[in-house]
């Protein structure tokens, strides 16, 4: 048989002719792309076969004999072929599909990325292929179907061999005379032959992206060719043969060592229009004899290394681009100029003469411009200029009076004022964000009346001018941004007059309240932004505002839920870090409420039905109300906490993950992270959940900094698997740990990333950045790294269009040009140290380092400083998914509050380290309760997690009341931790519910749920911390025979790793963590609280984790079906059931122990319990 994907195949009856002299005889038919192939049964790989090429040829039915077709090719010469099928079926097929192929050309083939050696055999035989793509292989010259015998196809026009590492450069491609179209990019060509000469009828020739310096003479005879790629190549000057390529008209030379531009050679180069020399090492563009460029429309020199530019001389420019240089000075000639970015420069000024009458688009932001210059309020066409991130101090009363100009961006100056409106002017947006204004124009909005977009944020506006002089407005306002100002309540009475507006955002003012009847007449509000004022409540009025579908109003006294949950449209309500007590709800909710965040409201309360009604929100955030006891001494005195915030902003996805432990490792050490997948949400979840322990792991095997977090970065990189093939993600890592050299001595800051996420340390109040940005505008070495590796980076600075990281964790495909390697640094904390802020691209685009360091120094809680920095950010224009994480550092002798040392005479049990594993307390016991960064322990039927803050219910389980006093631990503080106990336990700082599985119809009133445990009907939520490895602990060996033999049983453990230290069991299962205490794994496996663990995760994808912790994922099991109850909690084991073990037969107990059958072993032995309440 052929090995063919042929579309039809098989052995039938065959004649050759019209005519009877040929006899009927068993062939082998094959139908393959536009061709009939007929060849001997016996030797049908080997032997001689017929090609009857088909397309424009017959396919007809021989009526005289039964299942019989008759097959012609097209042309004077054609031949014909005679099939008889065997069955009717075979020939109606057949009919089908050959009467398809004579009907239509297959002109286009496109092989791209198959890994492939060698092209197809088959394909040789479709002689009508004119377009061929094969590009990203791996081709090679030899073999039967190698690069020599492409010139097989006669009718070829275009061929693409870009991305094969060829090496050399295919000179029998030089035989196919008929091509076109030539793509030989990123080949590492060195040099490029003279037989290029054939290709006569060459237009197109793509050389990038290889090691060239120069070209042969013979290129010059290519007449016809008008477009030649020679960027990120070696050459050091314009090759002199394009002076005889007459029909180029672009000169591409972005990213190659041209040092000078001689505008004369451009001169002696007549045909040239467009030249493109960004991305050299272009340091001065020279014009010796004046004479005129005439003939040059565009020129792109961004990302040189220019100090000063004169192009006066040339005369017909249009557009310019000279960004990200070091331009002092720039003169260009006013002529034909229609469009300059000039933008991230030195310039002072800007000289262009004549006026530009024809210019219509300028930027120059990011310079150090005082004033602007006069020709510029003389431009009659000019219609968006950007000044922001200068040093303007007023603006020309002409410019912003202009009768052209219809989008004004000046942020980020000194604006202490803004001209009056003389007259109705076009402006459609207009940015005076971050200036020094007290006030605006009292005609703005009455005389720009198409002002659709308008940001006054971060200024001093005490109010805001009338939108008109009478009662009828005809304001067209749609988007007012008006956060960070000293405005009151006053302003609701003109706001009412923009009717048309959908997104105010009016935070961090000074609003008290907003006005009941003023609210009700913004029907058109889409997005409404109230946090960080003083309100109490929100009007009953936001009922009116049917097409809001964003209401965030964070960091308020608000103590009354709004009446938005029967909102039509309602996606996203924040109403975190408030006073709510209670919520009323309506029947049923909207089904397009997605998010709702209820965090910081220590004092609200939520019943059952009210948890059933939000059951199918896609994320809900709560608080879990924590219980003190006294082994919550030790987060107490914490030497750090943290809070952090997530925003989609207008995505429809958020693709920011936060990773947060306040206790990793050991009681002394913390782990924060984030991760921005920019647009792909899938690589940072997987990161948040495999990060924290990858790192563990690691520290296990290395003490030194740039080891454990390279390999950290490496391995989770590998982990990704095939998502980070071609999906890739920004990463930082910051890990808070004692020197290496001395455990007990001060604490220091690791951090690690790649890409552009970003960490600010607060030092004596001033910003101390300490990552690197990882993008190619921002890092010169990057840049030169991934130019030396041959990377094809696009206009808008990115590598092959993709990123404009040089390093990010997965987009594997982009490798050697994009790699894993993170940037590590380790800085030695004090305490001068405030907090620590972790942001991504998005937050500090918009948010310098000061002023997010002034932001959070005048918060007081993390989490409310976290989310006003987001807020900040989307209130300054920022579109896209911003994620903040703020870590406040109490790092000194004066946070220790250990306990003094007391002297006693009467021994009160063993010390702590001898408690044997088996130990179970009860359900009351406070030693199982930790601090809300710890890890989740004892998801049993015995113990409940925690208590939540929402009062969903409480765990039916007995006390057991002590029958004597019991010995208090030392306390001791997080500085001083105590060396004899590691107990690593953690109660579930929030709640979690999921949107997928619901079921509303379970009546919640029978039976009380286990705390910490949340049902969404037929499923059950439990928040697990995912980063296992965190509490494998890196302490010494067993303190007893017993443990030795439990650490070498828990290998045995089947789905992952187990570990005892002092006691705690630690299994690694899946990727998440179960601690536990006496209790034993076969029964864990059985209870419905805790079996998930073993594997079993959520599917819904949501992300919930809103309190003190981030480190969490949901972990979805099968609830008990019950005909009622919100889900029936599991029996709780009778107190009578335990073997309880008097102090005076513990050791002899022990002993007998040793010899005994393993803890994971017969699911009815009771637990063993030591009675320390006799001691």
């Amino acid at each position: 048989m052929w090995d063919f994907p042929s579309r039809a195949s098989g052995v039938f009856s065959v004649r050759k002719g019209k005519t009877q002299l040929h006899k009927w005889a068993e062939r082998q038919v094959i139908l393959c792309g536009t061709c009939l192939i007929v060849a001997s049964v016996k030797d049908s790989l080997t032997g001689k076969m017929h090609i009857l090429p088909l397309v424009g040829g017959k396919v007809e039915e021989v009526k005289r004999r039964q299942h019989c077709l008759m097959f012609s090719s097209a042309g004077s010469q054609a031949q014909t072929y005679f099939v008889n099928f065997d069955t009717l079926a075979d020939y109606q097929r057949w009919h089908r599909q050959a009467s398809k192929v004579v009907s239509q050309t297959v002109s286009l083939v496109d092989l791209s990325c198959y890994s492939l050696e060698t092209v197809p055999e088959y394909l040789f035989y479709s002689q009508d292929i004119t377009h061929l793509n094969l590009r990203h292989n791996f081709m090679s010259l030899q073999g039967p179907g190698g690069l020599l015998n492409l010139p097989r196809f006669s009718q070829l026009k275009s061929l693409n061999l870009s991305h094969n590492r060829l090496g050399v450069f295919p000179e029998c491609v030089c035989e196919i005379l008929t091509l076109t179209e030539l793509n030989l990019s990123c080949n590492s060509l060195h040099t490029v032959p003279g037989q290029i000469g054939n290709l006569q009828s060459l237009q197109t020739l793509s050389l990038d992206g290889n090691h060239l310096s120069s070209l042969p003479e013979e290129l010059g005879g290519l007449f016809q060719l008008n477009s030649l790629g020679l960027s990120f190549n070696n050459f050091s000057h314009i090759p002199a043969v394009l002076e005889r390529l007459s029909a180029v008209d672009k000169l591409a030379m972005a990213g190659n060592r041209v040092e000078s531009l001689e505008l004369c050679t451009l001169v002696r180069m007549s045909h040239l229009k467009i030249i493109d020399l960004r991305l050299n090492r272009l340091r001065w563009v020279k014009s010796e004899n004046l004479e005129a460029v005439n003939q040059v429309t565009q020129l792109d020199l961004r990302d040189n290394c220019l100090d000063s530019l004169d192009l006066s001389s040339v005369c017909n420019l249009e557009t310019l681009h000279c960004q990200r240089n070091q331009l002092g000075t720039l003169t260009l000639g006013g002529f034909t100029l229609r469009m300059l970015h000039a933008s991230s420069n030195r310039l002072t000024t800007v000289n262009i003469y004549p006026v530009p009458n024809q210019l219509t688009h300028m930027d120059l932001s990011q310079n150090l411009l005082e004033y602007l210059p006069d020709w510029v309020c003389d431009c009659r066409k000019i219609e968006m200029l950007d000044v922001t991130h200068n040093l303007l101090s007023e603006l020309p009363s002409r410019l912003l009076n202009s009768l052209s100009l219809r989008k004004l961006l000046t942020g980020n100056n000194r604006l202490q004022r803004v001209p009056d409106l003389l007259d109705h002017v076009p402006l459609e947006a207009l940015d005076l964000q971050h200036n020094k204004l007290a006030e605006l124009p009292e005609s703005l909005f009455y005389k720009a009346l198409n002002l659709k977009y308008l940001n006054v944020s971060a200024n001093a506006l005490e109010s805001i001018p009338p939108s008109s002089q009478s009662e009828e407005s005809l304001s067209t306002l749609q988007e007012f941004y008006l956060t960070g100002n000293n405005l009151n309540e006053n302003c609701g009475a003109v706001l009412v007059g923009h009717q048309n507006l959908r997104i105010l955002h009016i935070a961090y003012n000074q609003l008290l309240s907003f006005p009941a009847s003023k609210l009700s007449k913004l029907e058109l509000l889409e997005e409404l932004n109230l946090s960080g004022n003083k309100l109490k409540t929100i009007p009953s009025t936001v009922s009116s505002c049917k097409r809001l579908h964003t209401l965030i109003a964070h960091s308020n006294h608000i103590t009354v839920f709004p009446e938005i949950l029967n909102l039509p449209e309602i996606k996203l309500v924040d109403l975190s870090c408030n006073e709510l007590t209670e919520i009323q709800l309506p029947d049923s909710l909207p089904p397009t409420l997605q998010e709702l965040d209820l965090t910081g409201n220590s004092s609200l309360m939520l019943e059952h039905k009210t948890l059933n009604l939000f059951s199918h929100i896609t994320t809900l955030k709560l608080d879990q109300k924590s219980t003190t006891t006294a082994a919550d001494s030790l987060s107490s005195s914490s030497p750090w906490n943290h809070g952090y915030s997530e925003m989609s902003g207008q995505r429809n996805k958020l693709c920011v993950s936060v990773l947060a432990v306040d206790r990793f490792g050991d009681s002394v050490e913390a782990c924060y992270g984030i991760f921005d997948g920019d647009r792909n949400e899938e690589v940072p979840r997987l990161l948040q959940c495999t990060m924290g322990d990858v790192l563990c792991e690691e520290l296990q095997h290395s003490s030194i900094d740039s080891v454990y977090m390279c390999n950290t970065f490496l391995t989770s990189h590998r982990k990704l698997g095939m998502a980070g093939q071609k999906l890739g993600a920004s990463a930082l890592l910051c890990y808070i740990h004692r020197e290496t050299s001395d455990p007990g001595g001060n604490f220091c800051l690791t951090v690690a990333n790649v890409g552009t996420c970003q960490a600010v340390l607060c030092r004596n109040g001033r910003p101390v950045p300490l990552s690197k940005v990882y993008s190619l505008e921002n890092c010169t070495e990057e840049m030169e790294r991934v130019k030396l590796s041959k990377a094809i980076i696009t206009e808008d600075n990115k590598v092959s269009g993709v990123t404009c990281c040089s390093r990010l964790l997965g987009c594997s495909y982009l490798s050697p040009w994009v790699l894993p390697k993170p940037w590590v640094h380790t800085e030695p904390l004090c305490s001068q140290d405030e907090f620590l802020i972790l942001g991504n691209r998005a937050l500090f685009e918009r948010v310098s380092y000061q002023e997010a360091v002034c932001t959070v120094q005048a918060v007081q809680d993390p989490r409310a400083a976290a989310k006003k920095l987001c807020s900040l950010a989307q209130s300054y224009g920022c579109k896209d998914n911003i994620g903040a994480v703020v870590v406040s550092l109490h790092i000194g002798e004066d946070s220790c509050t250990c306990d003094p040392l007391v002297s006693t005479t009467e021994s009160r049990g063993p010390p702590p380290a001898t408690v044997p594993a088996t130990v179970t307390p009860g359900p009351s016991d406070p030693v199982n309760l930790s601090s809300s960064s710890g890890i989740v322990t004892e998801f049993s039927s015995e113990t409940s997690a925690s208590e939540m803050g929402s009062e969903a219910g409480s765990t039916a389980s007995d006390e057991h009341p002590s029958s004597g006093p019991v010995s208090r631990p030392e306390r001791r503080c997080s500085l001083h931790p105590a060396t004899t106990l590691c107990l690593f336990q953690r109660q579930p700082s929030c709640a979690t519910f999921s949107s997928n599985q619901s079921d509303n119809g379970l009546d919640s009133d029978d039976e009380a749920p286990l705390e910490g445990v949340i049902s969404n009907g037929s499923k059950l939520e439990v928040e697990v911390d995912i980063h296992c490895c965190a509490f494998q602990l890196r302490s010494g060996a067993p303190d007893s025979p017993k443990e030795l033999d439990f650490e070498k049983r828990g290998s045995d453990y089947p789905n992952g790793k187990m570990r005892r230290q002092n006691s705690v069991v630690v299994s690694a299962t899946n990727g998440c963590l179960l601690a536990v205490c006496g209790r034993e794994i076969a029964d864990l496996k059985k209870s419905p609280s805790t079996s998930s663990l073993f594997g079993k995760k959520l599917s819904n994808g949501s992300v919930v984790a809103p309190e003190d912790s981030h480190n969490l994922i949901e972990v979805a099991l099968e609830a008990p079906k019950k005909k009622s109850g919100y889900f029936t909690a599991p029996a709780q084991q009778d107190p009578e059931d335990q073997l309880i073990v008097p102090p005076s037969l513990e050791q002899e107990v022990r002993e007998q122990l040793r010899g005994q059958s393993p803890l994971v072993s017969d699911k009815n032995k009771p637990d063993l319990k030591w009675d320390t309440s006799r001691v």
